[in-house]
């Protein structure tokens, strides 16, 4: 990608008058002077940045993006000259080893992630506290304390983030006339839960429970248990920072239940070879009772649902209880992306640029980012906005497209949009008062564990994944190849083929506080 040079702003002009001068000659001096002085002021920050994605598809590969009328639109709105690219975050590492690094580069998750190579290590990103202090006065009043730390390194600012205020954003989801057909209240407990899977059963419901490979997306129970298997799920014991798996009451009390649902026909009999895609068909198609979601996926089951089943009905409920009052699903880590400023950047630039940042957390930002044009997209009635939703795939990905460029915002869920959504006072209510009550705080680490590269069959692949040592027993227990009895021998298989390595880096990161993450409450 080309560099693009930093424009200089023209040197103000003196207004001042020349001695003898008369009135005459004085007065087109100063407006020119003046005039000119208002001209270099109005002269656009120029820069380059890229935008984070995981998809090599998209409406940002159909069009020259940088004559895109969205991007043309930010300019004019922000009064900034972008070269910008959007970059596959699997692709980054070439972006950084090629040494052509536009002057600002966006990235998924936290400032040490994967994806950034070690290049904030490396200082090639410049700190930002001071910049942030003098140019950003709504990030510095809205940005949570967890997320300015996710995007540190060695205490100092590094990225501006998009982040979450309510990190637990996954709902447990119930076909609602299937439990009035059953007569039965929303479960609360994990004992009312196989009662309520029981009686969809026996009412003839294909899935009474979604399961699938890995239990991702089906880990209801192992959060009501609170031994999430994941890499932001560790917890101090004794001393020691270890994964939550190593309770083996509450593991074996959690795989007895899951045992339970595949003995009973609960859940899919192949739920370990269950693909995501089928997952989802079987769930639009009706045949399943109770699962579990992203909550902003409300819409999409109650569309595709009623379609499939007449009179089918969908709702969101608070998600089972286990013994210690424990209930739903992992906390996302408090960032989603972030943006980091290239230390080459001129200093007077780079504050244009944290300026640019702080505009995406305007109202003027929400509007467009959210519905685009007026006139175009979207136009006023009354007072009222009156959105053009897309139709298809094209203008979703469109749509799609324009919020990927809506960087330093709050992102739990764009309360604008469900303004106009029919769904949106319902998915707002349930953020407000089931998800924000529930979910499985963790300690995490940012940069990874070291060990965790060492031993890739004992570290947990991704923050919603198990080590393949303990999801391999785990499935083979509830198939009743192995015994439940058996969890303290597979914590000590984990240890011995690396377990102990990360748990000792983990409890000595934690206790030297070196980029210890908190997810959930503390």
């Amino acid at each position: 990608m080309k560099k693009v040079a930093v424009v200089a702003l023209a040197a103000a002009l003196s207004a001042g008058t020349m001695a003898g001068c008369s009135k005459g000659t004085t007065e087109p001096q100063q407006t020119a002077a003046a005039t000119a002085a208002m001209e270099a002021k109005k002269q656009p920050t120029k820069f380059s940045i890229s935008y984070p994605t995981t998809a090599n598809t998209g409406y940002h590969t159909r069009v020259d993006i940088n004559n895109d009328k969205w991007v043309k639109k930010l300019e004019e709105l922000t009064n900034t000259d972008l070269t910008l690219k959007i970059t596959e975050v699997s692709k980054m590492g070439l972006m950084f080893a090629s040494n052509d690094v536009p002057d600002v580069v966006g990235s998924l998750g936290t400032a040490t992630d994967k994806a950034m190579s070690g290049s904030v290590e490396a200082g090639m990103f410049m700190p930002l506290d001071d910049l942030l202090k003098q140019n950003a006065p709504n990030l510095m009043k809205m940005v949570p304390k967890e997320a300015w730390e996710a995007v540190s390194y060695n205490g100092k600012i590094y990225g501006i983030p998009n982040w979450l205020n309510n990190p637990s954003r996954r709902a447990t989801f119930i076909r609602t006339d299937l439990l009035e057909k059953a007569g039965l209240p929303a479960p609360k407990t994990v004992d009312e839960f196989l009662n309520v899977l029981r009686k969809f059963k026996e009412m003839g419901v294909k899935y009474p429970y979604g399961g699938r490979e890995t239990l991702k997306y089906a880990d209801t129970i192992l959060g009501a248990f609170d031994v999430l298997p994941y890499k932001e799920q560790f917890e101090l014991v004794n001393g020691q920072v270890v994964p939550k798996f190593f309770d083996v009451d509450n593991m074996t009390k959690a795989l007895s239940v899951y045992k339970t649902m595949y003995d009973e026909g609960l859940m899919a009999k192949e739920f370990a070879t269950t693909s995501s895609t089928d997952w989802l068909k079987n769930i639009r198609a009706g045949e399943v009772g109770i699962w579990s979601s992203n909550l902003v996926s409300l819409n999409d089951f109650r569309t595709n649902i009623p379609n499939a089943v007449k009179g089918a009905k969908v709702d969101v409920i608070s998600s089972p209880k286990g013994p210690d009052g424990k209930s739903g699903y992992l906390m996302y880590l408090p960032v989603t992306s972030a943006h980091y400023i290239n230390k080459n950047v001129k200093p007077e630039t780079a504050a244009e640029i944290v300026k640019y940042f702080d505009w995406m957390s305007s109202d003027e930002a929400y509007k467009f980012f959210t519905f685009g044009i007026e006139g175009d997209t979207y136009t006023v009635v009354d007072g009222k906005i009156k959105y053009k939703e897309p139709t298809n795939k094209e203008e979703q990905e469109e749509q799609d497209h324009r919020g990927t460029l809506h960087s330093a915002h709050e992102s739990t869920v764009n309360r604008l949009k469900m303004e106009t959504d029919p769904n949106g006072p319902y998915i707002l209510d349930a953020f407000d008062n089931i998800l924000a009550h529930e979910g499985l705080s963790g300690i995490g680490f940012a940069p990874d564990l070291e060990a965790n590269s060492k031993y890739p069959d004992a570290a947990s692949p991704g923050s919603d994944a198990a080590p393949k040592i303990i999801m391999d027993h785990m499935i083979k227990m509830i198939y009743g190849k192995e015994p439940i009895s058996d969890w303290p021998k597979v914590i000590e298989e984990y240890k011995t083929k690396g377990g102990n390595e990360i748990i000792k880096e983990a409890t000595d990161r934690y206790q030297n506080k070196k980029g210890v993450l908190f997810l959930g409450k503390k």
